[in-house]
């Protein structure tokens, strides 16, 4: 009897110790998936900014006819501006021009348009197409009025056009934002007045009982030994039927660590099973920040992956921060994008591949020969 006992608490503690790996992904597929997209060789970096005022981040790359596509983000000491580059073969990129620029007509996201494109192919190795609903093609950003870095309020909106997505052009925008840290339905963990990057894509099969599904970036405080930490950075869900109209998903974070940045999901679909590429920060051995993945069956449970970093400091180029990435296949080749940034605070963007290709030739502004 005693056994019986026993056997049944442990059953049931392994319930309760399990209760948030519902519907987990194997380790044999972790594993399988953490081979199948390693890039252990640094390219280096693919852009640099025009000087040492400004800064790069947060790569989004799509394809269009026979051109590579590239959306990314500059901060100029007034707010964020999303741009647009363009390339040949992955490795060699050239500015285009803005798609999002500052505003001085007094709305919300006058000083700060940070954007993402959306309803991108997530086939791994496939088109890596923008996709169109309501003959649109979208894009998420987070927006604030305030000048300066990351300013609170920020708050997520949705941009569109209707026009060529590889044109440089001013993409259309929501008057009001779709997401706020004053909506009735905000979670416990973004009490902070920070809603940050973006990534939303279709759901054909709505696991979710919905179309559309974005993973998002928010900051709030938690309690640890009953005081109030500073910050923690963590992904939750939103869901939509029309890109427009958007209601949170779970109460809880999808994916989240103990203290730090859990952020910048990026979704791709590898055999069958979703991948989200995320960065960590501060969070091992507390100091530095590092680009990792997660897996999942239903796009709702994660499945954190505990292995080596994907991409982690080990060069100058990016010996302060390696992070935010954005990671594709293409005829063989895996391109793991990412913000590289230096001792300087120096930002660029740099790419790590699973095959090696050499050495780029592109320096930060202060590294260039004369």
């Amino acid at each position: 009897m005693k056994k019986i006992i026993l056997a049944f608490f442990l059953f049931v503690s392994a319930l309760t110790l399990n209760a948030q790996t519902i519907n987990p992904v194997s380790s044999e597929t972790m594993e399988k998936i953490y081979q199948e997209i390693k890039t252990p060789y640094k390219y280096g970096l693919v852009m640099v900014p025009e000087d040492n005022q400004h800064k790069m981040d947060c790569p989004t790359v799509f394809r269009k006819g026979k051109f590579w596509y590239m959306t990314y983000l500059i901060f100029s000491g007034r707010g964020y501006e999303t741009w647009l580059a363009k390339s040949k073969d992955l490795l060699h990129w050239e500015n285009q021009g803005k798609l999002m620029s500052f505003g001085d007509a007094g709305h919300w996201d006058d000083n700060q348009k940070a954007g993402y494109n959306a309803l991108l192919d997530t086939k791994w190795g496939g088109s890596y197409a923008l996709n169109t609903f309501d003959g649109k093609y979208w894009m998420s950003y987070f927006g604030g009025k305030e000048k300066g870095y990351e300013v609170e309020p920020l708050s997520i909106g949705m941009a569109y056009t209707t026009k060529d997505p590889s044109m440089v052009q001013e993409w259309n925008r929501l008057d009001k934002p779709v997401l706020t840290s004053g909506d009735e339905d905000v979670r416990w963990w973004e009490n902070r007045n920070k809603l940050f990057k973006s990534t939303v894509i279709e759901d054909k099969q709505k696991l979710t009982g919905h179309r559309f599904v974005m993973y998002y970036n928010a900051v709030g405080d938690s309690l640890v030994n009953n005081k109030k930490t500073r910050w923690y950075e963590r992904i939750g869900m939103a869901v939509s039927d029309d890109m427009i109209h958007w209601q949170r998903f779970n109460k809880n974070p999808v994916v989240h660590h103990p203290v730090g940045i859990t952020g910048d999901a990026v979704i791709q679909n590898i055999n069958g099973t979703w991948v989200m590429f995320y960065f960590g920060a501060f969070w091992q051995d507390r100091k530095g920040s590092f680009n990792r993945f997660a897996a999942s069956n239903d796009l709702v449970n994660w499945t954190d992956w505990t292995g080596n970093n994907l991409i982690e400091s080990s060069e100058k180029y990016d010996e302060l921060y390696a992070h935010k990435s954005f990671v594709l296949k293409y005829k063989g080749t895996v391109y793991h994008f990412y913000c590289a940034v230096n001792k300087q605070d120096q930002r660029g963007i740099a790419v790590a591949t699973s095959k090696d290709l050499g050495k780029s030739k592109v320096n930060f502004v202060s590294e260039k020969k004369n």
